[in-house]
């Protein structure tokens, strides 16, 4: 099978291929990338942002071809895949429009006569290894920020996601980046050690696995290379109470489905307290039940998508079918297709003991697990009980005792009353194994500058 190409996960169907580059041709890349830096930094960064702001443009001009794009290649909807490029150009945006005074130099107070400025400067090429479960957002998160910066972007993209990542490079040429200043790469694992070895490039952006990050963190470490990490999440969901439970368990399998559950801060941990626990799960076991696999192209009512390819529809399978060895109880769903195809039926899983392998496990696929709590430091207890912190969210009609719970999660991003609050002016990130540093809204920017001290003596 070749490395990079274009798979349709509904069929299997390889559509298109790649080269992957050769050694020359990553030299090449790397001294584009640091002489597009050296011009780029130097234009003003009004003139850099009015560039990204043509880049939105342009997103929003091809929105429709971007989206049969992605819709191809990793398998969502055509729905989806307009909200995706919808949310990456609204990010590429924000960050033309607001990334300048993000950046402007502002003045601390000093004991010693003179004037301290901070400053944010641009530090060079940066390298991106984005995932394939959002090919725009994934990339716009990180490339838009940077280029406002002053910094330039080389970009590996997962090996199904190539005609994407390549078409943004096209993009962002048209739109007037500077040829070097964004470029897609088609490289293996050696060449992405590297490159960040290479002292052209000053930084590292990693969204993937635990096993990934801990690869390129080390890497990183090894060259003292900033890095910025994230590394998914088994977020939970915890429910204290409703008025509706009915319409929260709407909501929760609606967030857990969507782009067939393959989201890093998906709700994959369901905490539902017991007196409405049996509701709730029947309320999903409904909205489980009587699905059909369709086609992300012309997705009928009733109907889900592939997961993003066969390996990954197996690999869900098979962690919801050893839960089930460990103890779990399957109540809905969970049927992988025969065939090429990527289709796995979204499931309802119940459950799944606290001391199985199951439970410390990430599930990167449609499977809502549900755990019952009795108390609210139950609730929090078990919500902590996990080495990743992406994000998390509690509910209640009590908005001051779900933010009492809420106010104690052990997550980069804590929500009261929503499952996830998203948008370009929203900070995106983690704490313990879901990595660290933080992508979109303000901090965004600055996790690649040079917030360097500028001092003038008086």
């Amino acid at each position: 099978m070749a490395k990079y190409r274009v798979q349709n996960p509904a069929t299997g169907e390889i559509v298109e291929t790649f080269e992957s580059a050769t050694d020359a041709e990553v030299e090449q890349q790397l001294a584009a990338a640091d002489t597009a830096y050296r011009a780029w930094r130097d234009r003003s960064v009004q003139d850099r942002a009015g560039v990204v702001k043509r880049v939105a443009a342009i997103f929003g001009e091809r929105r429709q071809e971007l989206a049969e794009i992605i819709a191809i290649e990793m398998g969502k909807s055509i729905a989806e895949s307009l909200d995706e490029v919808d949310f990456a150009t609204a990010i590429i945006d924000y960050y033309a429009v607001h990334g300048p005074s993000l950046i402007t130099d502002y003045e601390i107070p000093s004991t010693i006569p003179g004037k301290a400025l901070i400053e944010h400067l641009p530090i060079g090429a940066l390298l991106g290894v984005m995932p394939w479960n959002f090919p725009y957002y994934q990339v716009a998160r990180f490339a838009a920020p940077n280029l406002v910066l002053g910094n330039t972007i080389l970009l590996k993209h997962a090996d199904i996601c190539a005609k994407s990542n390549r078409v943004i490079q096209e993009i962002m040429e048209q739109a007037g980046v500077p040829v070097g200043g964004y470029q897609a790469l088609f490289v293996s694992h050696d060449q992405i050690g590297r490159i960040i070895a290479d002292p052209r490039v000053q930084g590292v952006s990693l969204t993937g696995s635990e096993r990934a990050g801990a690869i390129i963190g080390a890497q990183a470490g090894a060259h003292l290379k900033k890095c910025v990490l994230e590394l998914g999440g088994i977020d939970p969901m915890v429910v204290l109470d409703s008025d509706d439970v009915a319409a929260v368990a709407k909501a929760a399998w609606d967030f857990r489905t969507y782009n067939a559950g393959q989201v890093c801060n998906s709700n994959k941990r369901l905490i539902v307290m017991a007196d409405i626990y049996d509701e709730f799960v029947a309320e999903l076991v409904k909205l489980a039940e009587g699905l059909k696999p369709g086609d992300q192209l012309n997705l009928g009512e009733g109907e889900y998508v592939p997961l993003s390819t066969r390996a990954a529809a197996e690999t869900v399978d098979a962690q919801v079918q050893k839960a089930v060895s460990e103890g779990a109880r399957l109540l809905a769903g969970g049927v992988l297709s025969e065939g090429l195809g990527a289709h796995y039926s979204p499931a309802v899983l119940v459950d799944v003991p606290r001391k199985s392998e199951s439970y410390r496990e990430e599930i990167f696929g449609p499977v809502a697990t549900v755990y019952r709590v009795t108390s609210d430091e139950e609730a929090l207890e078990l919500a902590n009980d996990c080495a990743l912190g992406l994000g998390g969210s509690v509910f209640s009609t009590d908005e001051a005792r779900a933010a009492r719970v809420a106010s104690r999660l052990e997550v980069g991003m804590a929500h009261v009353n929503t499952i996830a609050a998203e948008a370009a002016e929203i900070p995106f990130g983690g704490v313990k194994r879901s990595g660290f540093g933080r992508e979109m809204g303000p901090v965004g920017i600055g996790e690649f500058a040079n917030k360097r001290l500028y001092f003038v003596s008086k």
